[in-house]
């Protein structure tokens, strides 16, 4: 089975990091270059400043772990979505942006593929892991508006990482679909 993360960020980079062990083919996208302000909230290391987030990730998991990692380089949009989605048997989505969430979810949606999205509250107030039939696209306030970014949010980034790769494993195992509410005080499934 090919999984295949839609975003390489905050949420993206510490569930692929969590979900290196599994017995699946792996791959990511993401476009967005590794920066100083990104070591806070992300799973980067100080050399990977400058380099293409999806890029890094590969290396990191290959030079620490020794997993491969299919990356891809490039923005996510309607126009790629189906050379880029199609191969994949389960998708992951973890982008920050109201217009990335839609292109992937008018996707899955069309062609019936199994996706899972999680998501973070900009101000660091809550989490969420919802399967594609009970996930509803928040508009953004400010298109590209940073989420949780900065020190302070790693310990809610990683709870709601921590859930996404929880229900990649239900699924996994028996198809079960489960979703996460997830604060800084209680991660609740349902």
């Amino acid at each position: 089975m090919k999984i295949l993360f839609c975003g390489g960020g905050a949420i993206g980079s510490h569930a692929l990091f969590l979900a290196r062990d599994f017995e699946h083919e792996l791959a990511v996208i993401d476009f967005d270059r590794v920066e100083t302000k990104n070591m806070a909230s992300q799973w980067f290391v100080k050399q990977m400043v400058g380099k293409n987030k999806a890029a890094a990730l590969k290396m990191q998991l290959l030079n620490f772990y020794d997993v491969k990692l299919q990356d891809y380089t490039v923005k996510l949009t309607a126009l790629n979505a189906d050379a880029i989605l199609g191969p994949a048997d389960l998708i992951v989505e973890c982008l920050d942006n109201a217009e990335g969430r839609r292109a992937v979810q008018n996707y899955v949606r069309s062609k019936h593929k199994s996706c899972v999205h999680a998501g973070l509250a900009a101000n660091g107030e809550f989490g969420v892991v919802r399967w594609d039939k009970d996930f509803v696209i928040d508009e953004e306030s400010a298109a590209g508006q940073a989420t949780c970014e900065g020190r302070g949010f790693l310990p809610l980034i990683l709870r709601v990482s921590s859930a996404l790769v929880a229900s990649l494993e239900f699924f996994l195992a028996d198809s079960c679909e489960v979703n996460w509410n997830v604060s800084p005080r209680n991660a609740d499934s349902f």
